[in-house]
């Protein structure tokens, strides 16, 4: 640098400015200092007291990293503490204990010293571990390198390693012998091997593979001993122990593997065992406890699947036999209504609702309704027909409802709902025509379920007959508006004129009915006619019924009596109390001989006898005497006197399911014609499939057979000559 000084001869002077010269360091000043900080580490690691102050010794180390001395330093104190840790680690491999929660204890405390030595060194030199460390790749922290040294020494002494982990494995076992241990010790042993890093490595694999073999022979030993729904809650109660020693003194990385080897010794094995066992009985017992565990347990062993088709065939096995049982087929429904409501409570109850339970449920209902073909669909619409009938037994519109609907969650299941209609259709007619209905909003009620189940197809006949009684109501209302004729105005007439097409067929009775009742009918006749013309009228008595005064010697009473009843009953008035014999009967009302039979058993060996029968029997043979029973005595003012012609015979139930399959046959030819007329051309499978798929009652291939070969004949297909197995609309 130049500056120029004023001055009297004007000559310029230079101003020189040299460098600070730095203060010059002891020779000795490193290895002193370290010298200093080495008796310190010692001191440390000898558990004596340090004779430089903290602050004297984070000095030194400050002024070492300041001179650019770190290296050696952060080299010399790894030596040293290397030498300590393969000391100490040497001193456990030498030391004798047959005693192995002693061994533990020394090597708790080994650890325990070397964290705390580490700490403590760590803080003398903490500037060197806040700069050189990170200043510098590939060099660890002081923490991470006493952890390294460590794990290094201890896995160059395998005895010392193996030792340790055999001892807390011993422990371990202790503990699930019911022994109590010192947790708080293998709490601290596994939080070294995890901190060393050889938890996974050299910890945990021996511990799953003690766990299995521990387990699988408890298994062994209790499998024969206990029963199901004991050894479930024994795994549970397993399974809650494992999980808390997890929690104890375990890391949370073996809890998942830990579990599954208990399930894999305890439960996946013997889960088709369990189920074959002990499944059954722990369903019939409705114990719902055990069931919910068992599924909650198979839940996480992925054996659900076997669970769902124990469960299906117990449903499907409980239920055939319920169906299949022809003497105890008067309660079917009932028992049938009473499976359900149980599966229904377990599936709720137990299974949790899963879906897949459902659809085995739902299954294995679909199978037991239909394992016996037809029966059921005609034991349902009796069902109906008993909760819906006037003497029936039951509480108010809700109860009505109640039973309703759970009768038609079993109708759900019927495949034959055609015939279910067919016998329904016969009892709602009764019903409806006798005056048999206790519930009649609970009739349309069940007509519009089925409707909803079935469509409109399905009830439009039902629907049709609730319109002709209603329409029949208004007409008859209008017939007693009308005056009534001389000498008829005793006699009240209800009627119910049928559309012929919504009610079932009645065979036809051939009466001689009275004069007084020959007239109204002929006056109704008239009248309606003259509302509708061009109508015929038929008149049907099957089904018809009176009410008629009858004087006996101690009071008067009034008798619901049948048509046929009736006709017989008033031929007493003019017997002048003389016994008419079978013949005299037959002449004087008109019926064939097995009606007029099953109609005198009814009015004399019934309940309640309007007549004496000579001689007395349950049957009325050709000898027989009638006399009207004068006698008679009854508590009741209105006596109904039972009709055994309306009782639904066996034959009639037959010709029924005749006429159904019949209705079946049509409806088979007319979905395989619809269905060759529109692809051409099938093979005999393809067809198969189709109708199975169009057709909603049952089938069986032999009846789809017979009905192509009826088509074949008829000339509406043939079959192909170059595939004997395929069939061609001919158009």
């Amino acid at each position: 640098m130049r500056a120029r000084q004023a001055g009297t001869g004007g000559a310029a002077k230079k101003l020189v400015i040299k460098p600070l010269r730095a203060p010059s360091l002891p020779a000795d000043f490193e290895l002193a200092t370290w010298h200093k900080l080495q008796a310190a580490v010692r001191a440390v690691h000898e558990k004596r007291p340090v004779e430089s102050s903290l602050e004297e010794l984070y000095r030194a180390v400050e002024d070492l990293c300041t001179h650019k001395m770190a290296a050696a330093t952060y080299a010399r104190l790894e030596h040293e503490c290397e030498q300590h840790t393969e000391r100490a680690l040497r001193q456990l491999a030498s030391a004798s204990s047959s005693d192995p929660s002693a061994f533990l204890a020394r090597v708790h405390g080994a650890w325990l010293d070397h964290c705390q030595q580490s700490l403590m060194i760590r803080s003398i030199f903490l500037v060197l571990d806040r700069t050189y460390p990170l200043q510098t790749a590939g060099v660890r922290s002081l923490w991470d390198m006493g952890l390294q040294h460590f794990r290094h020494h201890l896995l160059a002494l395998p005895d010392v390693l193996v030792k340790t982990v055999g001892g807390v494995l011993l422990h371990v076992q202790r503990e699930r012998q019911g022994e109590v241990i010192e947790r708080s010790l293998l709490a601290n042993l596994v939080r070294m091997f995890n901190a060393l890093q050889v938890y996974a490595e050299r910890f945990e694999g021996p511990l799953l593979e003690d766990t299995a073999a521990f387990y699988a022979a408890e298994a062994t030993r209790l499998l024969d001993a206990c029963a199901v729904g004991d050894y479930l809650r024994h795994v549970d109660t397993r399974l809650g122990d494992e999980a808390g020693r997890v929690h104890a003194y375990l890391h949370a990385s073996t809890r998942k593997p830990l579990l599954a080897a208990v399930h894999a010794a305890l439960l996946t094995p013997h889960a088709e065992a369990l189920l074959e066992r002990g499944f059954d009985a722990l369903v019939e017992e409705a114990r719902h406890a055990d069931l919910r565990l068992m599924y909650s347990l198979y839940s996480h062993v992925g054996k659900l699947r076997l669970l769902k088709e124990a469960w299906a065939a117990h449903v499907k096995r409980v239920g055939s036999a319920l169906v299949l049982d022809v003497e105890g087929e008067a309660g079917l429904i009932p028992r049938l209504l009473e499976l359900k409501r149980a599966c229904e409570e377990l599936h709720v109850r137990a299974f949790e609702r899963a879906e897949p339970f459902g659809y085995a449920l739902r299954e294995a209902l679909e199978a037991v309704v239909n394992a016996r073909a037809n029966r059921p669909a005609e034991l349902l619409a009796k069902f109906f027909d008993a909760q819906l009938r006037a003497n029936a037994k039951g509480g108010g519109e809700e109860d009505v409802e109640h039973v309703l609907d759970a009768g038609i969650s079993l109708f759900r299941y019927l495949s034959g709902k055609d015939l279910f209609e067919a016998f329904y259709k016969k009892d709602l007619a009764k019903r409806l025509l006798l005056g048999r209905s206790a519930h009649v909003d609970a009739e349309k009620l069940l007509v519009s379920k089925l409707k909803a189940e079935c469509g409109a197809g399905f009830t439009n006949k039902l629907e049709g007959m609730f319109k002709d009684c209603e329409l029949s109501a208004e007409l008859t209302a209008a017939f007693h508006a009308a005056a009534p004729p001389l000498g008829l105005s005793d006699i009240e007439l209800s009627t119910h004129v049928l559309t012929t097409g919504f009610w079932p067929p009645y065979p036809p009775i051939e009466l001689n009915l009275p004069p007084q009742l020959c007239a109204l009918q002929e006056r109704f006749t008239a009248f309606y006619l003259g509302k509708h013309s061009g109508r015929r009228l038929t008149w049907v008595h099957a089904l018809g019924h009176c009410v008629v005064r009858a004087q006996f010697a101690a009071r008067a009473h009034e008798l619901q009596l049948s048509t046929a009843q009736t006709v017989v009953c008033l031929l007493f008035n003019d017997a002048q109390q003389r016994a008419l014999s079978l013949r005299e009967i037959a002449t004087g009302c008109g019926l064939e001989d097995k009606e007029l039979r099953l109609t005198l058993q009814s009015l004399a060996c019934g309940k309640v006898r309007v007549l004496v029968k000579e001689p007395r029997g349950r049957e009325v043979d050709d000898g027989d005497a009638f006399s009207f029973h004068d006698g008679l005595q009854h508590k009741l003012h209105r006596i109904r006197v039972n009709t055994i012609q309306l009782r639904e015979t066996a034959e009639e139930a037959e010709q029924t399911e005749l006429k159904v399959c019949v209705d079946r046959q049509y409806q088979i030819d007319a979905a395989i014609v619809r269905t060759m007329k529109a692809r051409k051309a099938l093979s005999h499978t393809l067809l198969l499939t189709e109708l199975y798929e169009q057709l909603k009652f049952p089938l069986t291939p032999v009846d789809l057979k017979k009905r192509i070969e009826s088509l074949i004949d008829r000339e509406y297909l043939e079959r192909d000559p170059r595939a004997p197995s395929s069939y061609r609309y001919l158009a």
